[in-house]
């Protein structure tokens, strides 16, 4: 397993208890990211999988005939049942809950679950009519938001191949580099260093005149590089499914020193910020630290984009970004120790992020690598 049996213990006891504040009698559990952090095993939705966590009793899982060997051999649950090819999921779903006596009872669903289409939960609802269905409301993303010694320890190995794949791509940057080329150092330098395969992240030119958050999510892998431009690089790597998250940018040539500056401001404003990243430090003001002060330094005309969101397990087959925890200036939530977060900023063009943990005096960058706005000039 992933980790030693307590583990998976120590997260059932903790949604146990949430489930019988609520009075409910079980969770039902689907999606990737709740199947394996809570079952150790990410099912495959090739046919839609679900099964049960009750409040008392043993989970049970059900999916398709052909996935569950490898549920068995994965994960720590005993009663795992499979369907047919030709079987409707939610008929076969259903038929496992009446058999475990679950048919008149109030069952927790997460109606925010990627999985979970409103399809199947009609159809549900038509197999199971005694049963109340109660939206928790991402429950299962919730009790997901401080991690465990054993999983910081994955964030550190994962933080620890973004700092040395980003230092390799760093120095190979000059003039007629492609932005192709540093994706295949990057997804040589995961797998090399024992990530996962999985997603690359972003890689694209930025620089002056670029919007202010337009090049993030860009993607431009074939243009050379050329005297003046900026690479912006963002690597996502994930080891055993945690993913670690870090943005650079490299000038080819000479720092222009209006770039320098701006560069100064933003490392200096999100310094500050980490540093605010303390058990009982709210959310928004955390978050001011960086909005407000990339408007009033003028890095920025407008910033819409949140400066911060949840980071952990990240299942292969998943959204881009896990935004259960986001710093916005309306985010009154509460921080807390163990939590662990990528915080990003970009403007004019530039940009730069860390993969942070809140300690007990503070946040504390995994991400280990030099903060500086870099020069292919000078690597």
């Amino acid at each position: 397993m992933q980790f030693n049996r307590s583990e998976f213990q120590s997260r059932v006891e903790r949604l146990r208890a949430e489930l019988r504040t609520r009075k409910l009698d079980a969770l039902f559990v689907d999606g990737f990211e709740a199947s394996a952090y809570y079952l150790n095993y990410e099912a495959p939705q090739t046919f839609y999988p679900a099964g049960l966590i009750p409040t008392e009793g043993e989970p049970f899982f059900v999916l398709w005939s052909l996935d569950v060997p490898t549920m068995r051999e994965s994960s720590w649950i005993e009663d795992v049942a499979g369907f047919s090819d030709w079987e409707d999921p939610a008929i076969a779903i259903a038929r496992k809950i009446r058999q475990r006596g679950f048919d008149h009872a109030r069952i927790g669903i997460d109606l925010r679950s990627h999985a979970l289409t409103v399809q199947t939960f009609e159809a549900l609802k038509r197999e199971l009519p005694r049963v109340e269905f109660v939206d928790v409301d991402g429950l299962p993303w919730k009790l997901r938001k401080v991690k465990s010694v054993a999983e910081i320890e994955k964030l550190r190995r994962a933080a620890a191949i973004s700092d040395a794949t980003m230092h390799e791509i760093v120095e190979a940057v000059k003039p007629g580099v492609r932005g192709r080329d540093a994706a295949r150092m990057a997804v040589d330098g995961y797998i090399r260093r024992g990530a996962d395969a999985g997603p690359l992240g972003v890689i694209n030119i930025a620089g002056p005149g670029v919007d202010d958050m337009g090049f993030l999510h860009g993607e431009d892998l074939d243009t050379p590089l050329k005297q003046g431009d900026v690479l912006h690089v963002e690597l996502i790597p994930r080891f055993e499914g945690y993913s670690a998250r870090m943005m650079r940018c490299v000038v080819v040539g000479d720092i222009p020193p209006a770039l320098e500056l701006a560069s100064r401001q933003m490392i200096e404003l999100q310094d500050k910020q980490i540093a605010a990243m303390k058990p009982g430090a709210i959310a928004k003001d955390v978050d001011r630290i960086m909005r407000q002060g990339a408007l009033d330094a003028r890095l920025r005309d407008h910033y819409t984009n949140f400066s911060g969101y949840t980071l952990g397990y990240y299942p292969e087959r998943s959204r881009g970004s896990e935004v259960t925890w986001i710093f916005l200036p309306n985010s009154e939530w509460v921080l807390e120790e163990g939590m662990v977060f990528h915080m990003y900023t970009s403007g004019r063009g530039i940009s730069i992020s860390e993969t942070v943990l809140v300690g007990p005096n503070g946040g504390e960058r995994l991400t280990k690598l030099e903060r500086r706005l870099f020069s292919s000039n000078a690597v």
